[in-house]
This record gives structure tokens, C-alpha cells and sequence, in this order.
């Protein structure tokens, strides 16, 4: 493996930046033989749309330590040695705990990222300046075993038109392994757990209109052969991968945003770190209009509200928070009959 470094000049808003790319014939992705220079230049091919739809929030970094089938860790506030235009944000956690998040503002922001052995990027849905406040609704549609990315197309329609009832304009975009990201647009005016109750008022809504096709049970063993409605991905501190980044697969998959009108005929090994690039130059970012026209979480909290008082109560979260006001009890159900 060669041992020099090479230098990529990557554009962006304050110019031409010079980014150090030690090791870069070492191998990242060794079915196909991508590199960690092959993954800085992808960063650089896609940089505007990537920075467009991750830059200025708050980002977790899942770098490795060799090849993507090697050790793996999360980066979230910026190692020493960090150039001057890689800054950070205090963020608060679930703990109650603050600390220093790193931010992306430009290209060379992620080049430099993959200098550090990032491949998948993991953006908060909140800016910088107003972390604790969302600006995107995100709800991630999980295939089960049993079922597949097809399986989550229908869901992802019916899905659309629920919160277009609810007055949001929704996005879409592949999760680079079998599931299928939605997104919407949101005034940044609610907290957190606002937003986590509108997430679950929209995913009941939707299991109600395809009760055998998706589910809302957190527990797996009650989840069966259906796609599930992830609404945990909502909390502070829960993040998925970004648009544009890489996912550490063998096939080197990308998390593509795509247009409605795309969703029934593709399939997500179309998108990869060598297609993506040239779907880019030629078919544009589907998300480039994103924050045009965002709307409000108001219908979805009056359905959450709709259904409290139709006994419907909250939803357990995730198991390293603390125990949340309302929640049931975090115990898996054959668990419980067990103990009863």
C-alpha cells in the first residue's frame, strides 16, 4: 500500500481548499476495490447537494479503523488537529448532558471527514444554532425479515398521502440498505419530543390504513413479516444516514435521495458511490427545492392528542434513555406474561 499522501483541491464558498489524503490507495470497500481516495472524490463529486441537505447541523461521524468490515466507532465532537473550518455546536443529550457536536459547512468539510476514515455521515434534524428545535419530520421504514425494499414502496405511497393530510409537503430518499427514508419540511418551533409524538401520530395513522402490511410494535417479536414504522428514530440524539453518504456495504450503496415518480421503478443497488455522481450531473438533486415550503406539526400533535384520549398512550423509547414520563414499561411482552 502506498504511503503518500496526495492533496485534492475541493471548491466551495470560501474558495479553493487544499485536503491531505494520507494512505489513499488503501483499499475501504474490497469487493469493489473503492478507496479512500475513490470515497474523498465521491465527497467532492457530490459535495454541494451532500452540504445542501447535511451541512449546518449538528453530525455524527461512523468511521473505521481499516476496511468497512473492520472495527468501527462514532466521532461526534471534532478530534485534535481539526483545520480552522471544521467547528463545532453544544448539543444536548437525552442524558441532560451537553457537549460539542461537530458541524459540516462546506465540501472540504466531508473531504476532510473521509481523511479521518468516515464513511457513513449521520446528520441531527435540527440546525446548529437551534438544536433542540427540528426543521425536518423524519420516519424510517424498516423492512422485517421476511420482507424487502418492495414491501416498504406501498407504505412509503400511503405514507405521502398522510402527511400531506397533515399538511406536509414529504421527501423520499433510499436508506442505501432495504428501507426508504421519509422526510418533511418543518417550522423549527417544536422541541424534540414534539416532534418523536407527531412521528408516532403519523406512523399509527398509517399502520391503521395497512394493518397487515406495517407496524408500530417496538418489540421484534411482535412486529412479524411487516415493515416497521421506526419512530424512535425521532428522539434527540437519534440520527440516520444522511443524503449522499456512503453506507459500509460490500456493494458500496449510497442513501439516494430520489423523486416520487422514481419510487415504484428503482431499486437501491442502483445507487452506489460510482452511479451516483453521474445521476447528479444528469438528473439533478431531487431535494434541492427541500426548505422551499416548510409546514407545521400541528395536525399530526392534534391526531397524537386524538389518540391519548382514545387510550392510545406513549411509546416506549430507547433502551439507553432515561425513563421517560408515560412510558411503558421496558420490558419485551413474553417477558412480562413470563413474570406474571
Amino acid at each position: 500500500m502506498a504511503s503518500e499522501a496526495t492533496i485534492l483541491s475541493v471548491e466551495g464558498p470560501h474558495g479553493t481548499r487544499e485536503v491531505r489524503i494520507s494512505s489513499p490507495s488503501r483499499v475501504m470497500w474490497p469487493e469493489l476495490g473503492i478507496t479512500k481516495l475513490d470515497l474523498a472524490k465521491y465527497l467532492v463529486d457530490v459535495g454541494e447537494a451532500f452540504i445542501a441537505s447535511n451541512g449546518d447541523r449538528p453530525v455524527s461521524l461512523q468511521r473505521f479503523s481499516d476496511t468497512i468490515e473492520g472495527e468501527q466507532y462514532f466521532s461526534k465532537n471534532p478530534p485534535k488537529g481539526a483545520p480552522d473550518f471544521i467547528r463545532s455546536v453544544n448539543v444536548v443529550y437525552p442524558s441532560a448532558r451537553s457537549h460539542p457536536q461537530l458541524v459540516l459547512d462546506e465540501p472540504a468539510a466531508a473531504v476532510w471527514a473521509a481523511q479521518m476514515n468516515t464513511v457513513v455521515f449521520h446528520p441531527w434534524p435540527s440546525r446548529a444554532e437551534n438544536s433542540d428545535n427540528p426543521d425536518q419530520l423524519r420516519i424510517d421504514l424498516d423492512p422485517q425479515p421476511g420482507t424487502d425494499f418492495d414491501d416498504a414502496v406501498p407504505a412509503a405511497l400511503e405514507l405521502r398521502k398522510v402527511l400531506e393530510e397533515a399538511g406536509l409537503n414529504a421527501f423520499i430518499k433510499t436508506s442505501g440498505n432495504r428501507g426508504i427514508h421519509v422526510y418533511a419540511p418543518i417550522e423549527p418551533v417544536r422541541e424534540f419530543l414534539d416532534v418523536r409524538h407527531a412521528v408516532i401520530a403519523a406512523a399509527r395513522e398509517l399502520e391503521r390504513r395497512m394493518p397487515d402490511k406495517v407496524t408500530t410494535s417496538w418489540w421484534k417479536e411482535e412486529r412479524g413479516k411487516k415493515v416497521f414504522v421506526d419512530f424512535n428514530q425521532a428522539n434527540r440524539d437519534r440520527t440516520i444516514a444522511g443524503a449522499y453518504s456512503p453506507r459500509a456495504l460490500a456493494h458500496a450503496p449510497v442513501s439516494c435521495p430520489i423523486e416520487w415518480e422514481e419510487l415504484e421503478s428503482v431499486s437501491p443497488k442502483d445507487f452506489t458511490m460510482l452511479t451516483v455522481p453521474e445521476r447528479l450531473r444528469t438528473v439533478g438533486d431531487p431535494w434541492a427545492r427541500f426548505h422551499e415550503k416548510p409546514g407545521t406539526t400541528d395536525t399530526l400533535l392534534e391526531w397524537w392528542q386524538r389518540d391519548l384520549d382514545a387510550g392510545l398512550g406513549e411509546m416506549p423509547f430507547p433502551p439507553d434513555y432515561p425513563k421517560m414520563p408515560g412510558e411503558p414499561p421496558r420490558v419485551q411482552p413474553s417477558r412480562a406474561k413470563k413474570d406474571n
